[in-house]
C-alpha cells in the first residue's frame, strides 16, 4: 500500500494528472500569445451562420452566411491549429495512460470532426439563440449510439472524463474572485447560501425519502441541480465516483429541463412583475447552464442580464470546493461503510486532481495575471481560452452521447425517482433562491444596488 501511495508515475500516467497538465499547457501558451502577441493561439470559433437570409438591426454583421465561412481560408487555418493542438496534446496523454497512438489519432479525428459538426449545427441563427452546442453534442452522439452503434475503432478516443477534467482546470482561468466584488453580499447570499442547502435538502430527499441506493448519482444530480449543471455534475460526479452512465442520465435531465427553465421562467417573473434586477438573479440561481442564463436574463433586459451573469459566475467559483468536500466525503464514508477508517493517504488517492488544477488556475488568473496585466488582459487571454474550453466540453459532450443508451437510461430511472429527485429539487431551489433574492434585493431590507 505504501509503495502504491507514493508512485510518482501517476503524475504523468493518470488520467487526472494529465488533464491538468495538458490543461496548463494550454493556459501557460495562451497567456503568453495574448501577453507579448507574438502570434495567433486562437482555436476555431464559428460565428453566427444563416443559409442566405438578409439580417437588419442589432444583428446585421454579426451574421455569417454559411458559404462565406466555410470558404474562408482563415476558417480552415484554424480548424486545422485547433485539431492539431488538441490531437497532439490528448495523443500523448492517451498514449501515456496506455493507449496506442496509432488508434487512438483516426479516432480522435472522427471524433473531433463529430464535434465540429455540432458547433457548426448550433451556431445557426435561430438554434444558436435558443439551445447550447451541449445539447447538440448529446443528440448527435445519441443518435450515432441508438442507431448504427459506435463502431469499435472510434472508442479510443470517446474519453469524457479526459475532455471535461481538462476543460474544466482550463475553465478555472475564468473564473475570477474579483467577480465577487461586483455584486458584493447580495450575490454571495443568493448563490452561497442557498446552494449547498438545496444540495443539503436533495442528498436527503433522494437518499431518505426516496430510497434511492445510488448515492453518487444523487449527489452529482444534487449538484447539477443547485450549481451550474453540466460542469458542477461532472466534477462532483469524477469526486463521488459516479458511473458513466448515471453521469450521462444527470446531464441529460440538467439539459432538458435547463432548456424548459430557459424558455418559461422568463414568462414567469413578468407574470409575477418582479423588477429587472430581482428576475435576473432569480435566473442566475435556478437555471442551471451560464449560457441558458444570459440568454433568459437578456429576454428581461440589460439589468436583468448583468444581474443573471453575475450571480451566475460567483455561483461557478463553487465547483471546485463542492466537488473538493464531496471527494473526502465520499472517500471516508465508503471506507467507514466497509469497516475501514480512510487516512490522509487513501483520501489523497481518491481525490480528483483536476480540482487542484482548476482552483490554481483560478488562483494564477485572480492574484496574479490580473493585479499585473490588469482586467482587459486577463479578459483577452479568456477570449482565447474560453474557445478551448468549449472545445474540451463538446468533446466531452459528444463522447456522452455516444456512450448513451436510451435502454440503459430507462432502466437507472429507478422507476421514476431519479426524475422526482431532480423535480422536486429544483423546485425547492426556485423556491428559496426566490427567498434570497426578495430579501436582498426587493429594497424592502436593504439597498438595491446599482449595476454598471
Amino acid at each position: 500500500m505504501a509503495k502504491n501511495n507514493l508512485n510518482w508515475t501517476k503524475l504523468y500516467r493518470s488520467e487526472d494528472w494529465l488533464a491538468v497538465w495538458i490543461g496548463f499547457i494550454i493556459i501557460l501558451i495562451g497567456c503568453v500569445a495574448t501577453l507579448t502577441g507574438a502570434f495567433d493561439f486562437s482555436a476555431l470559433n464559428f460565428k453566427t451562420w444563416t443559409c442566405g437570409e438578409v439580417l437588419s438591426g442589432s444583428q446585421a454583421g454579426k451574421v455569417v452566411p454559411l458559404f462565406d465561412q466555410l470558404s474562408s481560408g482563415q476558417f480552415w487555418l484554424k480548424f486545422v491549429l485547433t485539431l492539431a493542438v488538441l490531437g497532439v496534446l490528448f495523443t500523448v496523454g492517451a498514449r501515456l495512460t496506455g493507449e496506442k497512438a496509432k488508434k487512438f489519432v483516426p479516432a480522435f479525428i472522427a471524433v473531433f470532426v463529430l464535434a465540429a459538426v455540432v458547433r457548426l449545427i448550433s451556431a445557426e441563427f435561430t438554434l444558436n439563440r435558443y439551445l447550447e452546442w451541449a445539447f447538440w453534442a448529446l443528440i448527435v452522439g445519441m443518435l450515432i449510439s441508438n442507431t448504427v452503434g459506435v463502431p469499435q475503432w472510434l472508442k479510443p478516443a470517446v474519453k469524457t472524463e479526459f475532455y471535461i477534467k481538462t476543460g474544466l482546470v482550463i475553465m478555472g482561468f475564468s473564473v475570477l474572485f474579483s467577480n465577487i466584488a461586483k455584486f458584493g453580499l447580495y450575490g454571495l447570499g443568493i448563490a452561497w447560501v442557498v446552494t449547498p442547502l438545496v444540495i443539503i435538502f436533495m442528498w436527503w430527499f433522494g437518499t431518505r425519502v426516496l430510497k434511492i441506493g445510488n448515492k453518487p448519482l444523487v449527489i452529482t444530480l444534487a449538484s447539477a441541480t443547485s450549481v451550474c449543471g453540466t460542469s458542477a455534475a461532472i466534477a462532483t460526479g469524477a469526486a463521488s465516483g459516479c458511473k458513466k452512465e448515471d453521469l450521462s442520465m444527470a446531464v441529460s435531465i440538467s439539459i432538458i429541463f435547463t432548456v424548459l427553465m430557459m424558455v418559461f421562467e422568463p414568462v414567469l417573473i413578468r407574470a409575477l412583475d418582479m423588477s429587472p434586477i430581482m428576475g435576473g438573479a432569480l435566473i442566475g440561481g435556478t437555471v442551471d447552464s451560464t449560457g441558458a442564463v444570459a440568454v433568459a436574463g437578456s429576454v428581461l433586459g440589460g439589468e436583468a442580464e448583468k444581474a443573471a451573469v453575475l450571480v451566475k459566475m460567483i455561483q461557478n467559483i463553487l465547483i471546485g470546493f463542492i466537488a473538493f468536500f464531496v471527494a473526502i466525503f465520499f472517500a471516508t464514508s465508503a471506507e467507514k461503510a466497509a469497516g475501514r477508517k480512510a487516512g490522509a493517504a487513501e483520501i489523497w488517492n481518491r481525490f480528483p486532481k483536476f480540482i487542484l488544477g482548476f482552483f490554481i488556475a483560478s488562483l494564477v488568473a485572480s492574484f496574479i495575471i490580473q493585479p499585473v496585466a490588469g482586467a482587459d488582459e486577463v479578459k483577452a487571454i479568456n477570449s482565447v481560452l474560453g474557445q478551448y474550453k468549449n472545445w474540451c466540453f463538446v468533446l466531452a459532450f459528444t463522447s456522452i452521447g455516444l456512450d448513451t443508451n436510451f435502454k440503459d437510461i430507462a432502466k437507472q430511472l429507478q422507476g421514476g425517482k431519479v426524475l422526482w429527485l431532480y423535480i422536486v429539487g429544483q423546485v425547492f431551489n426556485i423556491l428559496l433562491t426566490f427567498l434570497a433574492v426578495w430579501f436582498l434585493l426587493s429594497g424592502v431590507v436593504f439597498p438595491i444596488p446599482v449595476l454598471d
